[in-house]
């Protein structure tokens, strides 16, 4: 039996300005501004005084779904303009030292295993990329491209055609937090 309504309630903190046009929400606070479109998924929203209503009538299971999908959207998004996201990486290595350096938009990847070619990977959206000793750590204010960053990081090192339980060198992910160091 479909319930009539599924719903979920957002407080917004006092140091955040929150602005809702139709679908499209946009969120103002000590750390930026995030702008995100919903107006794909077949829910409403409005916004009343410090609160944003998420809910959709007669719900189907994805639409139910999406309900609980865009509040937690709108609660990261709160929570980058207001700490933002640090996601911390591990250089290791057992034989050929790895260097990490960061250029543009893109990460590079030298001698991984002895390759002679560095790998790359995508810094995406406004992430921050900061090469410190053996930590690579990735900071910014929208989660999905802070952990997009750190996922193509991870991925860029990933061991091909060997046995990945002896070949163990890579970067990998050890610490997500929010806040932003400086």
């Amino acid at each position: 039996m479909r319930a009539i309504e599924v719903s979920r309630v957002i407080q917004i903190p006092d140091d955040v300005e929150v602005n809702l046009e139709g679908k499209r929400v946009t969120i103002k606070g000590v750390k930026g501004t995030l702008t995100r479109d919903f107006s794909q998924a077949p829910i409403s929203m409005e916004l009343q005084n410090k609160t944003i209503r998420v809910w959709a009538n007669w719900p189907r299971k994805k639409e139910s779904a999406l309900v609980g999908t865009v509040y937690a959207h709108i609660n990261n998004m709160i929570t980058g303009v207001r700490k933002g996201f640090t996601y911390k990486l591990k250089i290791v290595f057992s034989h050929f030292p790895i260097s990490v350096k960061v250029q543009n938009k893109i990460v590079l990847i030298e001698n991984f295993t002895g390759e002679r070619n560095p790998r790359r990977a995508k810094i995406i959206g406004d992430a921050k990329v900061k090469v410190s000793g053996e930590d690579i750590i990735v900071q910014g204010i929208n989660l999905e491209d802070v952990s997009q960053t750190a996922a193509n990081i991870e991925q860029a090192t990933k061991v091909k055609r060997k046995d990945p339980r002896i070949f163990l060198d890579g970067i990998y992910l050890y610490e997500r937090s929010e806040g932003m160091e400086q």
